[in-house]
């Protein structure tokens, strides 16, 4: 609930760069275990909370993934103080801290001496995180605070690491870190991106860390982003930012770069689609119940773990750290292109003075993919079937971790890990994909699932209570609905394990090596009018490069790894400038710095114009 209108200002202003991928975060002195990982947590939808005991489950699952704190993001309503207090004994309780964040969509920065005595009410509380022994505390916006005020009213050494922006002029004197919230791919004004337009998450992470100069950077990390709010609530809102495979990448991104802090965004904001924490987390429900409901997502709270083991030890891999088998997919429930105009509930005009509301489907729809995502993470190789409607795909996953996709399919989704010929995990997932309107309205939050499957997980009665509020059909009711009837197989799904030609895979990452009932492209696809490359990654300072060529069909291998296949995607627009790469920097840039800087992307860390 908190990308609105004064974050749309704020990013508004962002200067029009594009940068390669950020070098790794470099401090000697600093120890593996001085990294630390934080989860955003809503305090604002939990008023139904009535003792500690009500965030022992959050805390405990938490504490299971390795994160080390939850931030709490609070405004002020009146339930604010009882909420912190229990969130705070809770933690206490379950060896868990937290930090308060606080959200200048309702706080404002006149109010310096306030949010002081706010942190000084917590700070001396068991659970309060602290950082080189001063008291943690964050925010959500808030730049041009007064910083003074708020340290003087505290009275004990704060970390201060708070959203600020660095191209609205920072004072980075006052801070000791910032927060980057924008964790997905965007257009520069708090929209998905745009041809000419397209800033990814790492051009916001060199940007901070430039602007930082060497103070700690909290990097941030989140799966998705989805929101639909019509006229029914005051705070209407509907875009989506690109998420597909997102949450696997960012991992390998923080691998790769180590920085000291990582926040993700979010454990439990349904809202907008970005939580990973389980439906079952009590909450009440604001309005986004009606593409919440039956949309779990704890496979991705499961995918974690092993990434974040290895991004405390200092790793930049995460296939050392998995210890057991897990396949986890998503999907959105509906193609993109269905048409719910009839029914859905943003087809009116609404209130939009934060310049977030868009009539019918969600602005940045376009950007979606159709199709179904699949993360391996697995101890030993293994065949990989994915049947999306009668779409039959198998891959060979090797050992560590692994990502595909598959065209998205209608009807029941199934998957299978297999390995010598035995089926040693398969699965019928309990949402098909359907070429309708769910609840009459344009839903884009994906469900998530895994195998081996996890247990049902539902929103409960308060969660669910304006799930009808301002809908247009009758037919959608306030009730969960997984795993009331069995998933019918899809077509050509039986329990024999998938035959065929395996070849080897050159790489453990993002490998694609497959065999299918459809075309079948090569592993790094250059070019074709068929299935190209229209996704890729590559080591270190390889990665917006790649990022930004494979996207096009130019993956040169060795340097790149394509990840994801489709059709064409056009390339922007010749400029006619010649990129060559950097002095000192090898032939095997080459390539990438001429096709970059020739459609616009010329990272100064790795090009320069000949």
């Amino acid at each position: 609930m908190k990308l609105g209108c004064l974050l749309s200002i704020i990013l508004g202003v962002l200067p029009q760069l594009v940068f390669a991928a950020p070098k790794p975060v470099e401090n000697e002195a600093r120890k593996a275990t001085d990294r630390l990982v934080f989860a955003h947590f809503m305090i604002g939808i939990v008023s139904n909370r009535h003792s500690a005991a009500d965030y022992d489950d959050d805390m405990k699952r938490a504490k299971s993934l390795g994160i080390d704190a939850f931030a709490l993001n609070i405004g002020v309503d009146p339930y604010t103080d009882q909420q912190l207090q229990l969130a705070y004994q809770s933690a206490a309780n379950n060896d868990m801290k937290v930090f308060i964040s606080f959200d200048f969509n309702w706080w404002n920065t006149g109010q310096g001496f306030q949010v002081g005595q706010k942190i000084a009410q917590y700070a001396s509380l068991p659970a309060q995180l602290k950082v080189d022994g001063k008291v943690f505390v964050s925010s959500f916006a808030g730049d041009g605070l007064d910083v003074a005020a708020m340290r003087q009213a505290a009275g004990q050494p704060i970390f201060w690491a708070p959203n600020y922006h660095p191209e609205m002029g920072t004072n980075m004197d006052v801070v000791d870190g910032l927060l980057n919230w924008m964790a997905w791919p965007n257009n520069g004004n708090n929209k998905a991106p745009q041809p000419g337009r397209n800033i990814s998450v790492q051009d916001g992470d060199e940007a901070y860390i430039r602007a930082l100069n060497g103070k700690d950077y909290v990097a941030p990390a989140s799966p998705w982003f989805f929101t639909h709010f019509g006229p029914e609530v005051p705070y209407s809102k509907n875009w989506v930012f690109p998420g597909d495979l997102l949450w696997y990448d960012r991992w390998n991104q923080l691998l790769a770069m180590g920085p000291r802090f990582i926040e993700i965004v979010t454990w439990n904001d349904y809202g907008e689609a970005h939580y990973i924490g389980p439906l079952s987390s009590p909450h009440t429900d604001d309005g986004c119940s009606k593409w919440v409901n039956d949309m779990p997502h704890d496979g991705w709270m499961d995918m974690s773990k092993p990434f974040i083991a290895a991004y405390k030890d200092g790793a930049t891999s995460v296939d050392s750290y998995i210890t057991e088998d897990l396949l986890v997919y998503w999907y959105r429930p509906t193609p993109r292109e269905v048409n719910c105009d009839a029914t859905d509930t943003c087809m009116v005009p609404a209130n939009n003075d934060s310049g977030n509301y868009f009539m019918g489907r969600p602005n940045g729809w376009e950007t979606m993919q159709d199709a179904v995502f699949v993360v391996t993470t697995l101890k030993e190789p293994a065949t990989v079937t994915v049947n999306s409607g009668g779409n039959v795909e198998v891959f060979d996953a090797p050992a560590g971790a692994s990502a595909f996709q598959v065209p998205m399919g209608v009807g029941s989704q199934a998957f299978s890990l297999s390995r010598n010929g035995r089926v040693i995990q398969s699965d019928i997932s309990l949402l098909p994909i359907i070429d309708g309107c769910i609840c009459g309205i344009y839903n884009f939050n994906p469900y998530v699932g895994t195998l081996p499957p996890s247990p049902i997980d539902s929103l409960e009665n308060e969660a669910l209570f304006s799930l009808t509020m301002g809908l247009h059909v009758t037919t959608c009711a306030p009730t969960p609905s997984l795993g009331k009837t069995t998933p019918t197989p899809p077509p050509g799904w039986g329990d024999a394990a998938p035959t065929g030609t395996r070849t080897s895979p050159t790489t453990t990452t993002r490998t694609t090596t497959k065999t299918t009932t459809t075309n079948n492209p090569p592993a790094n696809p250059t070019g074709g009018a068929g299935n190209v490359c229209t996704a890729g990654t590559g080591p270190g300072n390889y990665v917006g490069l790649c990022n930004f060529a494979c996207r096009y069909g130019y993956c040169p291998p060795g340097p790149c790894t394509c990840t994801a296949y489709g059709a064409r995607v056009a390339a922007p627009p010749s400029t006619g400038v010649r990129g060559v790469p950097l002095s000192g920097l090898d032939n095997s840039y080459l390539g990438l710095c001429s096709f970059g800087c020739d459609h616009g992307y010329c990272p100064p860390t790795a090009c320069q114009v000949a």
